[in-house]
């Protein structure tokens, strides 16, 4: 299968790889500048960077036209790409302060190509709200991207369920990571199974657990299979590097149930290893394409 065979979405992305500024800005938090003396030593020793220069273990492309234009050369149809609302655990503050309407003046050049996500932030439930039903509404937005584990509260806490209700009431899919967390944040919160309780209280939204749920890829791949309104993207690690269990699963029980994604990732590398994968075509095409048509409700 050639590249760009399928036109595929990206069901996870983020304004850092098209934004130096925001990049730079993140990796000026404690959680951000940790990870990246921790969790991405190797990529910061390999590079040979410096003091201040954590921030391009992140670096994607200079501007979102020339990720268009990358996307067009692989075969990309959509790209998604979210507040990136998380919250610094220790310092009791967001770490990007993105607001739904600077990011669809950031998307807007894209034409349509780079798809809206809002946030959510707990400890600001009302004004949340409000953001993600303009966002949906007035600016186009078709999905919502939460972080629990930033906020130390798992996917059941109570003051998350109001989204949950406004995500079923817009028709939008809640996206969230699970899994442990790259930060210096509380990982216990993120097991997948958290999200049990919720699949069952909200039959009518749809949920997306995202991150693969590492390293309880086990409880992530039987929560996606078992609930139907239930769904799992693969962002944040690259194909050849994804947990023996999610391919193997892939071409069994969920194969109709996971999504394609970067997270920011190198967008070429990601898909070209993706179509590495030992799966067969309808299920590399599920995966990169039809599923997320459905999902999101995309136009062909």
């Amino acid at each position: 299968m050639e590249l760009k065979d399928i036109q595929a979405v990206d069901t996870m992305n983020r304004p850092t790889y098209f934004s130096h500024d925001i990049c730079k800005e993140l990796f000026k938090s404690f959680e951000y500048h940790t990870m990246a003396h921790s969790t991405f030593k190797s990529v910061l020793l390999r590079m040979g960077l410096k003091d201040g220069e954590e921030w391009r273990t992140n670096e994607g492309q200079p501007s979102i036209e020339a990720m268009v234009k990358e996307m067009d050369e692989i075969g990309v149809q959509y790209s998604f790409v979210d507040q990136m609302l998380f919250w610094s655990y220790r310092d009791h503050r967001p770490i990007c302060n993105l607001s739904v309407d600077k990011l669809a003046e950031m998307i807007a050049p894209a034409k349509g190509r780079v798809i809206g996500g809002a946030g959510y932030n707990p400890w600001r439930i009302e004004e949340s709200l409000r953001d993600i039903e303009h966002a949906v509404k007035d600016l186009g937005f078709k999905y919502v991207w939460a972080h629990p584990l930033s906020f130390g509260m798992k996917h059941d806490q109570a003051k998350f369920y109001p989204l949950y209700q406004k995500c079923g009431e817009l028709g939008v899919p809640c996206c969230m990571q699970v899994g442990h967390s790259a930060e210096p944040l509380p990982s216990e919160c993120g097991h997948p199974y958290n999200c049990e309780e919720i699949a069952r209280d909200f039959p009518n939204t749809t949920f997306v657990l995202t991150h693969t749920g590492w390293p309880w890829v086990g409880e992530w791949v039987s929560t996606v299979w078992r609930y139907a309104n239930v769904y799992g993207n693969i962002g944040a690690y690259y194909p050849s590097g994804l947990d023996p269990m999610v391919p193997q699963r892939i071409r069994g029980q969920i194969r109709d149930k996971v999504m394609w994604a970067t997270n920011g990732l190198n967008m070429t590398r990601c898909k070209e290893e993706f179509l590495a994968l030992p799966l067969k075509d309808d299920a590399k095409k599920l995966i990169l394409r039809d599923t997320a048509m459905k999902v999101f409700k995309l136009d062909e």
